[in-house]
């Protein structure tokens, strides 16, 4: 893929055309135009001449070439720069990655990093309502926003999925190891997906209060409609995660109920052998009179008596539910 997927300049909502980089400047000097630039794993090189047409901050600059930022909202000057986490689902896991957002009062440029959705489609929708699109940068940054937040509703949903696949293990009998694995792998992949969407409320608060000049009063509200998407996230997360939570306590304690189970039986047969075992290592002492050897009817009675006490036992601990 390119590293500049598109560059394109707009007037009053309406699409002027396809620029080059090196364009920018004098589209910008014309009223009533702003400039939305796509980039994909841009290289110093590159962002530096972004830096140059928009005057962009350095270390704003050096945040999206690095990349691995946490989800923020900074101003710097007369621009903002917005870092957000994307969520992508693909051979059954979920993948993240990040969108730099550049946003002046004539331009919008973003800058995406790992696994990530085009945002063509974003553009499509922005272009075919040219009546919001006039709004400004304010707006594109409503709609790319927008698509990040309800791309994680998906990966919510498929979370909800698997929890319920593991249901069955969750609750079943023996202890099962690899359970109790896909359950932490779970719990991590929701704490992550809350570690993207979370921080969303916040930037949008921000938004919604402060930046006037970039954000148009007519754009605001629109971001009220984000934070209630974000929100529905981090609440729909952290429910699912004290789900886990609650499985894997209640797994464990299945297991720990299991093991007792199994340690009463050991302990009730034990018991039963201790009866015979007594009265046998009595034949190991070296005294005269033996039961065996003085009373002719010593040795049916030693052993029926033997008999009838494990009898009893077992009955006894059978009905206390230990056997």
């Amino acid at each position: 893929m390119p590293m500049v997927v598109n560059c394109v300049a707009y007037r009053n909502g309406e699409r002027i055309g396809d620029i080059s980089i090196d364009q920018i400047s004098e589209v910008l000097a014309e009223d009533g135009t702003f400039v939305w630039v796509g980039l994909h794993e841009a290289d110093a090189a590159l962002l530096r001449k972004i830096q140059a047409e928009f005057g962009l901050h350095e270390l704003a600059v050096e945040d999206a070439l690095t990349a691995h930022q946490r989800p923020k909202l900074e101003e710097y000057g007369d621009s903002l720069f917005v870092v957000l986490q994307t969520a992508q689902w693909w051979e059954d896991a979920m993948h993240l990655g990040e969108t730099h957002v550049f946003v002046g009062k004539r331009f919008l440029v973003s800058v995406r990093h790992g696994p990530s959705m085009t945002y063509a489609k974003v553009r499509e929708r922005c272009e075919a309502n040219p009546g919001r699109l006039a709004m400004g940068p304010g707006y594109a940054l409503y709609a790319v926003m927008d698509f990040i937040v309800d791309s994680y509703a998906p990966i919510v949903e498929r979370f909800s999925a698997r929890l319920e696949e593991l249901e069955s293990a969750i609750f079943a009998e023996s202890f099962d190891r690899h359970a109790i694995e896909q359950l932490y792998d779970l719990k991590r992949e929701l704490q992550l997906l809350r570690g993207a969407a979370a921080p969303v409320l916040e930037i949008c608060t921000e938004l919604m209060r402060l930046h006037s000049d970039i954000i148009p009063k007519e754009t605001k509200e629109y971001f009220r409609d984000i934070r209630d998407h974000a929100r529905r996230v981090v609440e729909t997360t952290d429910a699912m995660r004290e789900m886990l939570t609650a499985a894997m306590q209640v797994h464990i304690a299945l297991a720990s109920v299991a093991q007792n189970e199994v340690v009463k039986r050991l302990a009730g047969w034990g018991a039963i052998l201790a009866i015979p075992t007594m009265v046998f290592s009595l034949y190991g002492m070296n005294f005269r009179h033996m039961p065996e050897l003085d009373w002719r009817l010593g040795y049916p009675l030693v052993l029926a008596g033997v008999v009838a006490g494990c009898a009893w036992l077992y009955r006894r601990l059978r009905r206390l539910g230990w056997l």
